[in-house]
């Protein structure tokens, strides 16, 4: 399955290729996914078809169900989905045609795109869901509009430990009291993971930023010794952890889900968890400004948040959604209530600004 975190990941790598010039052989490679109908006269609003770029996979089946099925029930206007990759956006966007109407894509790659002036500047008077619902304001960038909260957490094995639970990082960090052998993802599949070991190390929610990386770092060495697997893919914690290679992992939460039903003994512990989200962006040039806003508007509705968060464990930004979800639900997603209070955002403008400076760290301290 294809994941939005590893395509974040390679976008991080590839954006700077792109600026660099290669913007012309990546229109040349492009597919052609799916085309405008031919019924688009090309003016804004006149379009009964609007074409999202997602990641495809089991996200982009669960936007389908929740998300664009019923959007042209209500409004006649056919959703089309591509899949292609940044680059491949980028160049488009800069040649002046880009083949699809909106982006669904992680607010961090917003940023980046925002800075290469390739998407639209959001205009607010149009979405009249996001006014006065309860959005988070990061989630309501100049350039792009959160969607869908995902995050990574900690996960272990409920027979581990002697039965005790790790209620937090320090205690995950604590491979005295709490033996075994852990796991923590690899550079390759998203940000490393440095908020949890300063906050091993103590330091409070809403002092992470900017993050202290000689500190973090420090932190890190402790439990280095006790890392069985750096993973790199969304599906290897579950692996890890169901083999009992691993007692405890950071995870992305939703990936145990399926095992967990099936009776194995894991279990998620969202004290510390770090929040990202999905969201929209408009690229510049579309000609379809009107479905844009349209189907934006349509997905930030309670209701239609909810929906989605039934059919895959992303979590509603609007708060008014979880009153539309039962309490075994809500329970298990990083936007409740109780799991915003104890779990943080990560800075988007924070990470797109040192990510290159992290990561050549990061890899250098793993090979060591």
């Amino acid at each position: 399955m294809k994941d939005v975190r590893i395509d974040r990941r390679l976008f991080l790598r590839g954006v700077g290729a792109v600026a660099a010039g290669v913007a012309a052989s990546s229109l040349a490679a492009c597919g052609t996914g799916s085309s405008r109908s031919a019924g688009s006269s090309g003016t804004a609003g006149s379009s009964k078809t609007i074409v999202v770029r997602n990641s495809g996979g089991a996200y982009g089946d669960a936007n389908q169900k929740a998300l664009y099925e019923p959007f042209s029930k209500e409004t006649g206007i056919e959703v089309k989905v591509i899949n292609i990759n940044y680059a491949q956006m980028l160049a488009q966007i800069e040649q002046g045609r880009p083949q699809f109407d909106l982006i669904d894509n992680s607010m961090i790659d917003f940023v980046k795109f925002a800075k290469a002036g390739a998407t639209e500047q959001l205009d607010y008077d149009r979405l009249k869901n996001a006014k006065n619902a309860g959005i988070a304001q990061n989630l309501l960038a100049t350039h792009a509009v959160g969607k869908n909260y995902w995050g990574s957490v900690m996960a272990y094995r409920t027979d581990a430990f002697g039965g005790r639970k790790p209620g937090s990082w320090a205690e995950f960090w604590d491979t005295k009291a709490l033996s075994g052998n852990r796991a923590l993802q690899h550079v390759d599949a998203d940000i490393p993971e440095l908020e949890f070991a300063l906050l091993a190390d103590g330091v409070p929610l809403d002092k992470l930023y900017p993050l202290d990386l000689d500190r973090a770092f420090r932190v890190l060495d402790q439990v280095k010794g006790s890392i069985k697997k750096y993973w790199d893919t969304g599906a290897l914690p579950g692996v890890l952890l169901g083999r009992r290679e691993v007692d405890a992992s950071s995870v992305w939460h939703g990936r145990l889900d399926d095992l967990i039903k099936q009776g194995q003994p894991l279990a998620y512990q969202f004290q510390g968890a770090r929040r990202q989200s999905n969201g929209w962006a408009v690229p510049k040039g579309t000609n379809n400004l009107d479905a844009a806003y349209q189907l934006i508007d349509f997905s930030l509705r309670p209701e239609v948040q909810a929906h989605f968060a039934e059919v895959y464990p992303m979590a509603p930004i609007v708060p008014a959604a979880y009153e539309k979800l039962s309490e075994e639900v809500s329970a298990n997603l990083l936007g409740s209530s109780k799991n915003l209070a104890t779990g943080f955002d990560a800075d988007v403008e924070w990470w797109v600004a040192n990510d290159d400076v992290v990561t050549k760290r990061w890899q250098e301290w793993a090979r060591v």
